[in-house]
């Protein structure tokens, strides 16, 4: 899916992990890595990763809307969104990021806290006197 903001063509990509969810837009550049609207200076390798893998780390530059989660699942969610953003890009890649493991979505979320039970699953201690 290609777009236009102003007279930038992009490239999108949704990634979900848990509760975060990360809205990625890739664009030609010179890597820079933009997330909420603060530049990094030194990019984490986790989300990195889609773009070494196929070669391009230094020819996009990131930009990427992220809400909910903590920092791991949000780190995988960015990475989730730059793979499918890449694949957009190019569909020969496609085959290289999912043997890597780089286009399958992790569906794990917490269970839910049950009635009567002091988590999903932990019951209270149980007395026989």
């Amino acid at each position: 899916m290609e777009k236009t903001t102003k007279t930038n063509k992009y490239w999108y990509g949704l990634g979900r992990r848990k509760t975060a969810i990360a809205r990625v837009r890739l664009f030609k550049g010179a890597g820079k890595v933009q997330i909420n609207e603060r530049e990094i200076a030194a990019p984490s390798r986790v989300y990195m990763e889609p773009l070494k893998v196929v070669g391009f780390d230094k020819n996009f530059d990131i930009e990427v809307n992220i809400l909910g989660g903590g920092i791991s699942s949000q780190l995988e969610a960015i990475r989730l969104g730059i793979a499918r953003a890449l694949d957009k890009f190019d569909e020969t890649l496609h085959q290289t990021l999912k043997k890597e493991g780089f286009l399958t979505r992790d569906q794990r979320k917490a269970e839910r806290k049950k009635p009567g039970l002091r988590g999903a699953r932990r019951a209270p201690q149980w007395a026989k006197r």
